[in-house]
């Protein structure tokens, strides 16, 4: 029996793995200097030291280039480590998001990103898709746990939860743009926490088939 020995692809069609992450590190930072309006695939190559070439060949526009990175970050999965508390938990979960928004990137191309997918329905769709995936994560991870602990009873509206835990975080550090120091995160989770706790009740008043919850949040050894 006689085996093809495959040939490997030489020249043109090897993409360069180390190209490809220059060229999108140079995206990220003309991104945050000029936005996506003024971004040009030009100024990407020269950020990169690569030819435009190098980027055509891996992305056919600017726009398909900036939403498969765009797609990248914004369904970036945070750790969720296990506490063994939702207070524990989301408090881990704040302290990580604090580090996140506050990065320099991530301040600059995150509010300009939002003003463009208002004019560009590509953008809005990518960043959309991407933040439901990161939604439905840290429901099932953070506020699964909480149910399985007895802490929580299963939300009615799960998508609505998650706004409640990263909705006041990214509203102060991303559009409000108001520091938040480390010792004021304990006392956020906590308020985060109880209303959790309020969502859930309220759910289950709502639903008179679904078992109302039998412990409250905040009873571990950091609550009340």
């Amino acid at each position: 029996m006689t085996t093809e020995k495959r040939r490997t692809p030489a020249g043109a069609a090897v993409l360069r793995g180390e190209i490809t992450t220059a060229i999108r590190r140079a995206v990220m930072q003309e991104l945050a200097t000029v936005g996506y309006a003024r971004l040009s695939i030009e100024a990407v190559a020269r950020r990169a030291g690569v030819s435009k070439t190098a980027i055509y060949r891996r992305w056919r526009s600017k726009l398909e280039l900036v939403l498969e990175i765009v797609s990248a970050i914004a369904g970036h999965r945070l750790p969720l480590l296990d506490t063994g508390s939702l207070r524990g938990d989301l408090e881990m979960l704040l302290r990580i998001m604090v580090k996140a928004l506050q990065h320099p990137l991530a301040s600059q191309i995150i509010p300009d990103l939002l003003a463009e997918a208002a004019r560009n329905p590509q953008i809005s769709e990518t960043l959309q898709q991407a933040l439901r995936g990161y939604q439905r994560s840290v429901g099932e991870q953070l506020i699964g746990r909480a149910v399985e602990r007895g802490e929580l009873s299963v939300p009615a509206d799960p998508d609505g939860a998650v706004d409640l835990i990263v909705g006041p975080l990214y509203w102060r550090l991303a559009i409000a743009r108001s520091p938040l120091p480390p010792a004021e995160l304990p006392r956020v989770a906590a308020a985060i926490a109880a209303a959790l706790e309020v969502a859930c009740q309220r759910s289950v008043r709502d639903d008179p088939d679904l078992p109302l919850p039998s412990v409250t949040v905040g009873g571990g050894p950091d609550g009340p």
